[in-house]
């Protein structure tokens, strides 16, 4: 097993598929990520805008999936008592069907088929976000992901994925085989590590985008998360 560098493999659920299976398989990922705290890190870096309470923060999570985090997101905006306006981007056709049918009535989250590079909203963009969804991309869609994020966003960017190490590598397949995931979690999850990013792939994306090192943090955290964020 060679983790040295990003490999370059496919996930089913980036294949064609029943939405029965897209489905499940968001439903599955949920649970993955509220058992292995996936959302902590998230939140965390949204929480040094929790007294802005004045104008909505428009908030855009790129590749939203089922829309799990953007729920959370909104629960920590109600304890915190920010105003927020919630977008969720997915290319997949299925997956805004998916978020609103696990979504509560109401929600107001907003849930939008289409590419975020042609996105054009009529309220400026003070945060992107977006959780396990670098890692499906090209290096070079990264670089322009980046730079895109940069052009857009008025108070900054967050990236929640995977960090590329062998003990998450081989205690993922081991829990998913457990709690007897859907099998494109099982296929998925240890795909998506072995795709996933050292903290260098990172500095390297950053300089190729044209951005200051110093300007943007990047950190791991357990369990088998690498974040990189920008503030403005």
């Amino acid at each position: 097993m060679d983790l040295s560098r990003r490999a370059h493999l496919s996930e089913w659920m980036d294949e064609p598929c029943s939405y029965e299976d897209f489905r499940a398989c968001l439903h599955d990922l949920e649970q993955v990520n509220r058992l292995v705290l996936a959302y902590r890190p998230t939140l965390r870096w949204l929480q040094q805008f929790a007294d802005e309470k004045k104008s909505p923060l428009h908030i855009v999570d790129v590749g939203c999936g089922g829309g799990d985090m953007l729920r959370r997101m909104q629960a920590w905006a109600r304890d915190h008592h920010v105003a927020v306006k919630l977008t969720g981007i997915d290319l997949n056709p299925y997956a805004a069907r998916v978020a609103r049918e696990f979504d509560k009535a109401g929600s107001g989250i907003e849930w939008i088929t289409g590419d975020a590079f042609s996105y054009q909203p009529e309220m400026p963009i003070d945060i992107v976000i977006s959780s396990l969804f670098t890692h499906h991309l090209p290096d070079m869609e990264i670089v322009r992901f980046v730079s895109w994020m940069e052009r857009v966003t008025v108070r900054g960017w967050f990236i929640n994925d995977l960090h590329r190490e062998r003990f998450p590598y081989y205690g993922f397949r081991a829990l998913a085989w457990l709690m007897r995931w859907h099998h494109f979690v099982r296929h998925d999850g240890p795909v998506s590590i072995r795709r996933s990013f050292s903290p260098e792939d990172w500095l390297g994306y950053i300089q190729a985008a044209g951005l200051n090192a110093g300007d943007v943090n990047i950190a791991t955290v357990a369990p088998a998360r690498l974040c990189v964020g920008r503030v403005k």
